[in-house]
């Protein structure tokens, strides 16, 4: 474990286990959380001889609070200046929810040159927000009352996403783990308030159409059908048809928090798309 001072001066920390010469993957955590989020899939990825990575976003988990920033290109630069420091090469990188927003915007801002294959999970891109060119986006109203009931209430804010929809916790028959739930809750409060209330902006606004084009090495889509987050028609879908090299896997019945609500059948298939 460490820190990254990128260029403007901001302390990035990151994790990093596993052989030196093992095949490198690169996490990428969602909104509000850090990467603590993906104790499932590194413990599972080291104990099957990789080497894992993952880091705080800036303004979330033990990354410094910076009051700016709070933007995909800041994110993209940030993730380089990890890369950078650890000079991995051949890596995999793979972005949950606003992560997978991180790992597109990251690989066609700087370049497929240390990226061999990518996966993004529940992720955001094409675009969330409803426009003109994107009519099955969500209404900005949306989004604004995210912010607002973040700057009214954040901790009890943060607890209703994770007991309810994050985690399909609130369709019939659901069997709740307050643990989850808590770590969850947990994660979101060791942010930052001000990135997390400019990260919902960079989350639903950026459009990625142009970055997704872009890109040339495989990327693995995974998206649950009944993600109450970020829908799966105006996201993995679209995402996997504007891919030049893609693969769509569609869960039935998954929630948004798949990687841990699921994540013996998020690791397998990951590891089948590593490894192929």
């Amino acid at each position: 474990m460490g820190y990254v001072t990128t260029k403007d001066g901001v302390e990035i920390f990151y994790k990093d286990w596993g052989p030196r010469d093992a095949q490198v993957i690169h996490f990428h955590h969602g909104w509000p959380l850090s990467a603590d989020d993906w104790d499932a899939q590194m413990l599972f990825f080291l104990a099957n001889g990789f080497r894992v990575v993952a880091h705080d976003r800036r303004g979330h988990g033990r990354s410094s609070q910076v009051w700016d920033g709070h933007d995909m290109d800041h994110y993209a630069d940030d993730v380089a200046a990890v890369v950078d420091h650890l000079g991995t090469l051949g890596a995999v990188h793979v972005g949950h929810s606003t992560g997978g927003g991180e790992v597109i915007h990251y690989i066609a801002r700087h370049g497929e040159d240390r990226v061999s294959k990518a996966a993004i999970i529940s992720a955001v891109p094409p675009l969330m927000v409803k426009t003109d060119s994107n009519p099955g986006g969500l209404p900005k109203e949306v989004f604004d009352d995210l912010q607002a009931q973040l700057a009214a209430n954040r901790a009890q804010f943060y607890y209703d996403i994770s007991a309810g929809p994050f985690y399909g916790y609130n369709r019939p028959g659901a069997k709740p783990s307050e643990g989850v739930i808590w770590n969850w809750w947990r994660q979101g409060m060791m942010g930052s308030a001000k990135a997390h209330y400019d990260g919902i902006v960079a989350f639903s606004q950026t459009d990625f159409t142009e970055d997704l084009k872009r890109i040339t090495i495989p990327v693995l889509v995974m998206h649950g059908d009944d993600d109450q987050i970020v829908p799966y028609e105006n996201s993995g879908l679209l995402s996997a048809k504007l891919l030049r090299n893609s693969t769509l896997k569609t869960y039935s019945g998954f929630p948004h928090g798949m990687p841990t609500s699921n994540a013996d059948t998020i690791n397998a298939d990951l590891l089948a798309f590593v490894r192929g």
